[in-house]
């Protein structure tokens, strides 16, 4: 039986995952300074780290199948916590990139090892609102994130942002250390999956394929969300950030309503179908309709819940037809997803610049109904 410990400590795990993917945004000045650079070359920290957790993600993943759960998870927090603190004491900026590429391994190890552990420990009717309370973790860190560095490094310099993490990563480690089970063997993880669910693995590329779609799609979308705030209604700075701070409300809300969802629907299937219609419409609606802000703040809610509710439902789903290779298809998942976002802003980005806003959401609202499509298409195969 699990420690009723684990779930937060997963949590917190994945909370320091997006935590350190987005904290540099408000700390691109002083980065700069400190390595006697430009704010557009200090960025290069930030594109070290993504590229490298969406290129190793795959190998990491496999590497938990296996080495073990309780191993690789524990190695990747160990990893982040002596990476984060090195950063504080290299001296060039070349140097920091090369330790930001450690911590792209360490996050693409984590976030696979996480989701594949719960997919083991938990019985498949609770995986989804799992999934869901432990993404909230991740959806926090990426959320107060940008904020807590900022403030760290306002108050006492550049490196307590870093040594921030580097402590959080330690208290993982240690809790870790007394709450993550030991690893199954083998067979027993090969039993994990839901037996209702035949040939499980059918239709694993598919998924994969439609969860890239919709999900990239409605990342790259939310983008253009603060734009689209600014030109529409008029609204300063600082109102567009808290009007699009409603999205990352939503994606909580989700998060926590995963579980219920579980409930409701009976199947991840009948939940995932359900989400990214609903992603679809409400992204759809918000980027090309000329509604009032108040129903254009509900569309981002209902967008970002719609989202918090889909990525566990998704992630609970491929964990269970994928049988003993959890961790390597939860992996590709991420590497897919990082992919899917890294094609889809550029295209995103010139159309809107070419041929305006309605023409570039309705490209994206496409392809994120393309992948809700695909994912009930792959469902129908499997019943």
């Amino acid at each position: 039986m699990s420690s009723p410990f684990l779930l937060p400590v997963l949590a917190l795990a994945v909370c320091m995952v997006g935590a350190a993917e987005f904290m540099l945004a408000p700390m691109l000045a002083p980065l700069a300074a400190a390595f006697d650079t430009s704010p557009a070359h200090a960025s290069g920290l930030v594109s070290a780290y993504a590229l490298s957790y969406a290129a190793a993600a795959p190998l990491m993943g496999w590497l938990s199948d296996r080495a073990g759960r309780r191993k690789v998870l524990l190695a990747a927090m160990l990893l982040f916590a002596a990476d984060s603190f090195a950063l504080t004491l290299v001296p060039t900026l070349q140097a920091a990139m090369a330790l930001r590429i450690l911590g792209g391994l360490a996050a693409a190890a984590t976030i696979p090892t996480v989701f594949a552990l719960i997919a083991e420990r938990i019985p498949p009717a609770r995986q989804a609102g799992a999934m869901g309370g432990v993404m909230l973790g991740m959806t926090a860190g990426i959320a107060a994130g940008p904020a807590v560095s900022g403030l760290l490094a306002e108050s006492w310099g550049w490196r307590a942002p870093f040594l921030w993490i580097a402590g959080c990563c330690l208290a993982a480690f240690g809790a870790g250390s007394w709450v993550i089970p030991r690893d199954l063997p083998p067979a027993c993880m090969s039993m994990t999956k839901d037996p209702s669910i035949n040939n499980a693995g059918d239709g694993i590329l598919g998924l994969l394929l439609a969860k890239g779609a919709w999900n990239g799609s409605a990342v790259a979308g939310y983008v253009f969300a603060g734009e689209v705030l600014r030109i529409r209604y008029g609204l300063e700075v600082g109102a567009v950030g808290i009007a699009v701070s409603v999205f990352g409300l939503g994606l909580a809300l989700g998060n926590m309503l995963a579980g219920q969802a579980r409930r409701r629907y009976q199947r991840e299937e009948n939940i995932l179908t359900f989400a990214t219609v609903v992603v679809a419409g409400s992204m759809t609606l918000f980027l090309t309709a000329a509604i009032g802000l108040s129903v254009a703040l509900g569309c981002l809610l209902t967008w970002g819940a719609a989202l918090g509710i889909a990525a566990p439902a998704s992630t609970a789903l491929l964990a269970q037809r994928a049988g003993a290779n959890k961790g390597k298809v939860l992996a590709v998942s991420e590497s897919i997803n990082n992919v899917a976002v890294l094609m889809l802003l550029p295209v995103a980005a010139s159309a809107s610049a070419t041929y305006g806003v309605t023409p570039d959401a309705a490209l994206l609202g496409g392809i994120c109904m393309a992948g809700a499509i695909g994912s009930a298409t792959v469902r129908r195969r499997q019943l």
